[in-house]
């Protein structure tokens, strides 16, 4: 039903020591979106400026004197919600509070703190205070979604430093909900959809059944998320966690968004052992109580934020659409699994 197609395609030169070289490229397609990805194995074990050991804090991370997110500023420079969301104007649990976003990319956006740490390394928040922040995000959500019905296009992400287009270190999680979907769910909304119709099942959880089967590529598990690297890439060291059978936010339990941070927070380890210190995450929901599309997470590793680090978009990803990546998932899994051991 799902596919793992490669093409290997090869580029012969004479290198400057005179020798003919062949250098193998594998063109990947993507089972879900069917786009396509390449691994360029030559650049395998390169030196990349900046990676060979985990940068240094930002020069600005000990300036907490403009930062509207940390106390006592939180609660007159940032917004408040609606009445009819939060009859307190603002969302708390456990030291997570969440408020709308001052400068929203739809109807319903919002922010949500972890706590009221300034500046956190990738891979050392705490399990809780990112446990917290995910639930004041589904607490939102359900309360958006009770209040204008036809808002389903839901979305959980983070940027982390500004090299992954964070504009404010502290760390926060996005969190916004629309009538209007994005490309991506617009797209995922479609194939999960005809996927079902065509084989009565689910797509992901189709997906992690080859995947648990292959092994090469999954990593393991954190309660009912199940973790592996993308099979063809559109981010480097691309990991996803995916809750299979479970089509909306209103089936995870409690203990299903700690869980959920434990992954996260595997991942940013494993980014960290890397020596990479920015990341996107991104959970996309459809709640209109029909979709089959599964709850998803996906990370991405970023380019550092350093001085005179190289960006991880070149204008093969810019102009051509395509990612080009230096190292194979299976590598990915290899490197992450000891971290969820």
């Amino acid at each position: 039903m799902l596919r793992l197609e490669k093409e290997v395609v090869t580029a012969r030169f004479i290198s400057p020591s005179g020798e003919t070289v062949q250098a193998p490229i594998e063109i990947r397609t993507n089972p879900i979106t069917g786009r396509t990805s390449r691994v360029a194995f030559s650049r395998i074990g390169e030196r990349e400026a900046g990676t060979d050991f985990l940068p240094a804090p930002p020069p600005f991370a000990g300036d907490t004197s403009q930062c509207p997110f940390c106390h006592p500023r939180l609660q007159s420079k940032t917004p408040r919600l609606l009445p009819e969301l939060a009859p307190d104007g603002r969302l708390v649990r456990g030291a997570s509070v969440l408020f709308p976003n001052l400068f929203p990319y739809g109807v319903y956006s919002a922010v949500s703190l972890f706590d009221d740490t300034h500046f956190v390394e990738i891979g050392t928040a705490s399990p809780g205070s990112y446990a917290d922040s995910f639930l004041n995000c589904a607490d939102y959500l359900q309360r958006v979604l009770a209040h204008d019905a036809e808002a389903v296009f839901m979305a959980i992400t983070q940027n982390h430093l500004p090299s992954a287009g964070g504009s404010l270190l502290h760390p926060h999680l996005q969190v916004q909900a629309d009538r209007v979907a994005s490309n991506h769910q617009r797209f995922l909304r479609a194939k999960a959809a005809r996927h079902f119709d065509e084989n009565g099942s689910l797509l992901f959880s189709d997906y992690l059944d080859h995947e648990r089967t292959a092994a090469d590529r999954y990593i393991g598990r954190t309660g009912g998320w199940e973790w592996l690297a993308a099979y063809a890439p559109e981010g480097f060291f691309e990991i996803w966690g995916i809750l299979p059978r479970v089509t909306s936010l209103s089936q995870v339990a409690a203990d299903g968004w700690k869980e959920l941070s434990r992954g996260v927070l595997n991942t940013q380890r494993f980014y960290r052992s890397l020596c990479r210190n920015g990341y996107n995450l991104g959970l996309l929901l459809i709640e209109d109580g029909a979709s089959p599309l599964e709850l998803r997470v996906v990370i991405v590793a970023r380019s550092n934020y350093a001085p005179w680090v190289r960006s991880d978009h070149t204008g093969f990803e810019v102009m051509l659409g395509e990612m080009a990546t230096f190292s194979a998932p299976e590598e990915t899994a290899t490197g992450a699994r000891p971290f969820w051991k």
